[in-house]
């Protein structure tokens, strides 16, 4: 390409019938299935439609059907019993801040939005029980790129590590067990989504996030170990797609908190680059970790793969200079080496869980704006 492209992390802010829709069947509650789906369907359209206006060449159905990036795992596979215990999920940078910990508990209380302090858990066999929502998400993004001027599209499915620290095991008898089988059932979406055409996205900020998370008080050793099951776990499940239609999502948490126990890049990057994709997509316009672009000249892509950069901030509600973003695109490809292998992207989504995002809706139009106009910009600085 002879210019720079534009993508995101996934997820875009859903309307707030949708978000209501959502957050009571993540609780559980009976809801209409037949409205669900039309809401679903009018916000994938629209939410299409918005990218396109402002410039993503790589566009997807901003999750709007999902109550969060992986909970509505729950209700495709079976074994998962919804709310049966508090599982409170802790960040180590949160709690060493006390009032920055109490003012995030209590805007999580107070939110109507899906709130993944309860999550399911895993209660028995996790399996693949039926694929017709996925199937039904796939034609709803289908029919919604339809007669758009699109570069490709892509779609969603968590990592397998996501899903084993964020539901809890009540089941199997080892964590190995229950990532062996977590991954057998998300298999089934990675399959289909790359048959179905679209760039599969496998999202794992367990990769990064779990150091700070599940593994805060144990050896780096034992995260990175972890990170290396998931990944060859990864591997396994697309053993047999084409690496150039799969890429890896990685960050260390969409949330605006300290961030000081975060795990460098340099430590990850040698784990994730076992992956059998093409892709890296991974934070760089957060204050945490701007400064790591250059560990690409240290530790080079992979021969094929290209990176897609986070160049706007998905946490705050500034929107971005383009003067800013191409900036931050430039140094990326200057340590890279080429243009022709990064691409600019998002931090992360918007709203991870539905209605739960930090920016107000309006605003993230106008950063996706600021993106393409940066990436014209870094454009006309590389290209000439």
């Amino acid at each position: 390409m002879d210019r720079i492209l534009t993508t995101h992390a996934g997820s875009l802010p859903r309307p707030p019938a949708l978000v209501e829709l959502l957050s009571r069947q993540a609780r559980g509650d009976q809801v209409d299935t037949d409205e669900l789906a039309a809401l679903a369907t009018d916000a994938v359209d629209t939410i299409v439609a918005r990218q396109v206006e402002v410039g993503i060449d790589i566009v997807n159905d901003g999750e709007q059907a999902r109550e969060s990036f992986f909970t509505y795992l729950q209700h495709r596979l079976s074994g998962f019993s919804h709310g049966i215990e508090e599982v409170e999920r802790t960040w180590r940078d949160v709690e060493d801040f006390p009032g920055f910990a109490a003012a995030r508990r209590s805007r999580m209380a107070n939110s109507a939005s899906v709130n993944l302090a309860r999550p399911p858990v895993a209660t028995g066999e996790v399996a693949y029980v039926d694929p017709t929502a996925l199937d039904t998400e796939l034609a709803r993004f289908a029919a919604a790129t339809a007669g758009h001027p699109t570069v490709d599209r892509f779609m969603t499915a968590p990592s397998p590590g996501i899903v084993v620290t964020g539901m809890a095991n009540r089941h199997y008898e080892s964590d190995a067990a229950y990532l062996d089988a977590i991954g057998a059932a998300i298999g089934v979406e990675y399959r289909r989504i790359v048959d179905a055409g679209m760039i599969l996205q496998i999202d794992a900020p367990d990769l990064a996030m779990e150091r700070h998370a599940s593994f805060a008080d144990r050896p780096l050793d034992d995260f990175l170990g972890f990170a290396s099951d998931v990944i060859a776990t990864i591997n396994r499940e697309i053993a047999d797609l084409p690496p150039e239609r799969i890429r890896l999502h990685v960050c260390w948490g969409n949330y605006g908190g300290p961030h000081v126990h975060d795990v460098a890049l340099s430590e990850l990057l040698p784990v994730l680059y076992d992956a059998q994709v093409s892709g890296l997509l991974v934070s760089g316009a957060n204050p945490r970790h701007e400064h790591e672009f250059r560990v690409f000249t240290e530790q080079p892509l992979p021969v094929g793969w290209t990176l897609a950069t986070g160049v706007i901030d998905t946490t705050t509600n500034y929107v971005e200079h383009p003067e800013v973003v191409a900036d931050r695109i430039e140094r990326v490809v200057h340590a890279v080496g080429t243009p022709a292998r990064v691409l600019a992207c998002t931090d992360c989504g918007f709203d991870t869980s539905a209605g739960f995002g930090a920016v107000a809706h309006d605003v993230v139009w106008a950063k996706l704006a600021a993106l393409r106009d940066g990436a014209d910009l870094a454009t006309t600085r590389l290209h000439g």
